[in-house]
């Protein structure tokens, strides 16, 4: 069997599934996988439908996966595995990379990548470690230059993180409320000071610009809360300056680190034909051998909790790893309903026009609820 597949353009998303294709032989393995890159805005751009018409596996994140319910465009991961195998996965997995996939009582995904937002800096900028609590970050934003993640989704997925931070992790104990007015103050309130301060150069960089612009300028030593991205903690291009990664701010220091999960799984579209060898290169990829060795080695980030507490993974990519784990174990899991996407670009352009303009934050956290309420459908889950 030939299949056509689909992830993102950065090494990160691309390398390791195109190496892994490559190791199969059509006549020994009975399939081939060519896999297709598009850049990561494509996912937001291109509706889940359209993408599952034309590809037999789909790399997405789980806030699609109520709109591919909804246009029922995948195929449920217990209509291809056993439960036992699924359940296995689950308890390897770390933190809820694998969960996050499970709607309306079903599995869409399997969990190949894990990510979060974490605190990324430049040790030799900041002086020292990165700081532990939010506090800390405003206090060092006085002394070196702090910027935010701003651009494009990552305004929204910002205020959600500091939600959770402060206590209450969006839409969690009132699916129908983002957040109360005093938690949305604070957060608010944050993130002007911190988006004020924030240099003109990395305002409109997506995550992977704004490392990539850290890794060669100066002009940044901290971002708090910005998705994590192995390849810059070790970069192959020696003009570079290696990035250090650590777990996301927290209100107090033993709270909980206050971060929005992300990463991206493999979806089945209901095109693809499964045969046993595709189940088997699918098992393969999440088994432990890939897991630690291959998909890191190929500039992939596992989703398996081993992999992230090996020691030679660790050594390899500077200890990203172990010293983001905690973050991701306690990530918080966006809603997931039909109509999320377009409420968190719609919330990221209130956040960044808002906070530009010195609307009262009031203000602004009204047109958030009134948005959010807009996006929530009927007897829909998170």
């Amino acid at each position: 069997m030939r299949y056509r597949a689909l992830t993102w353009d950065h090494p990160r998303g691309f390398n390791a599934l195109a190496a892994a294709a490559a190791r199969l032989d059509e006549a020994r393995d009975g399939l081939a996988i060519a896999w297709d890159k598009q850049p990561l805005e494509g996912f937001e751009e291109h509706p889940i439908g359209d993408l599952c018409a034309r590809y037999d596996l789909v790399v997405l994140d789980h806030p699609h996966i109520g709109e591919a319910v909804a246009q029922r465009c995948l195929v449920p991961l217990e209509d291809l595995f056993p439960e036992a195998e699924i359940a296995a996965w689950e308890r390897n997995s770390i933190g809820p990379s694998l969960a996050s996939y499970r709607f309306g009582g079903r599995h869409w995904a399997l969990p190949l990548d894990a990510a979060t937002q974490v605190t990324a800096f430049r040790a030799d900028l900041t002086g020292g470690p990165a700081p532990v609590t939010w506090d800390g970050v405003a206090a060092l934003s006085e002394r070196a230059p702090v910027a935010l993640s701003l651009a494009g989704p990552h305004a929204c997925l910002s205020f959600l993180s500091m939600a959770a931070a402060f206590g209450e992790p969006p839409a969690v104990a009132d699916p129908n409320q983002l957040v109360s007015a005093e938690t949305g103050r604070r957060v608010l309130d944050l993130m002007a000071l911190l988006a004020g301060r924030t240099p003109d150069s990395v305002r409109g960089r997506n995550p992977i610009g704004l490392l990539a612009h850290m890794a060669r300028h100066d002009d940044v030593a901290l971002c708090p809360l910005v998705y994590g991205y192995v390849t810059y903690a070790a970069p192959a291009d020696p003009a570079d300056k290696p990035i250090a990664f650590a777990d996301a701010p927290r209100a107090t220091a033993d709270g909980r680190p206050g971060s929005t999960l992300g990463g991206t799984g493999i979806g089945v579209s209901i095109r693809c034909e499964v045969t046993p060898a595709l189940r088997d290169h699918l098992r393969w990829l999440l088994g432990a051998e890939a897991q630690a060795g291959f998909i890191p080695d190929h500039d992939g980030q596992p989703s398996r909790r081993a992999a992230w507490h090996d020691d030679r993974v660790n050594a390899r990519w500077g200890g990203f790893y172990r010293n983001t784990a905690a973050t991701l174990e306690a990530a918080y899991v966006r809603p997931r309903h039909d109509g999320y996407i377009a409420f968190q670009a719609a919330a990221s352009a209130i956040l960044r026009d808002g906070l530009a303009g010195g609307e009262p934050h009031a203000a602004i956290l009204a047109r958030l609820q009134r948005r959010y309420s807009e996006s929530r459908t009927a007897g829909t889950e998170r």
